[in-house]
């Protein structure tokens, strides 16, 4: 868990330089954005979590509409952050708009590619990998003989010597 929350802090935090970059075009206060805003999430998403933790709205049959709450107010409190930081070091109420509109949107996409990433970390390091596609083989598949004839994937038969 604690890896996961750091890589998408990392993942939160290029978004929000990038972002940044692009509004203002000064590096300096990307970073600076970033940066302090790397810290404020952290503290911020640990009393949202607290707070959540302590209402038991949604929690008997009702998980999926608490889900979906949690990360509306989540996005909105994030959002929020985003705004204030980016209008503090830029002092433009247009930039600190820009920045934090733009980032709604692609935090949720970029929120969603690393949970689909981790979903197979997490299968991996339980072995359970994800299986193949379809009309494709792993490499111990293509190395072993085939039923007919005794040819491996490659063709060559496997029970006739080198050469």
């Amino acid at each position: 868990a604690l890896a996961k929350a750091v890589s998408w802090r990392i993942v939160g935090s290029l978004d929000t330089f990038g972002l940044s970059l692009i509004v203002t075009g000064n590096p300096a206060w990307a970073g600076t954005i970033a940066s302090v805003e790397a810290l404020t999430k952290i503290a911020l998403f640990y009393f949202h979590e607290r707070a959540w933790t302590r209402t038991g709205w949604g929690l008997s049959g009702g998980q999926h509409a608490r889900a979906v709450v949690k990360g509306l107010s989540w996005r909105a409190l994030a959002t929020l952050d985003t705004f204030g930081l980016s209008w503090l070091v830029t002092g433009h109420l247009a930039s600190a708009a820009g920045i934090a509109t733009l980032e709604t949107f692609t935090k949720v996409g970029l929120f969603y590619l690393h949970e689909q990433a981790w979903l197979r970390v997490e299968r991996v390091l339980r072995g359970r990998a994800p299986a193949p596609a379809a009309g494709t083989q792993t490499l111990e598949r293509a190395k072993e003989p085939h039923a007919a004839g005794g040819a491996d994937s490659r063709g060559a038969d496997a029970r006739a010597g080198a050469g």
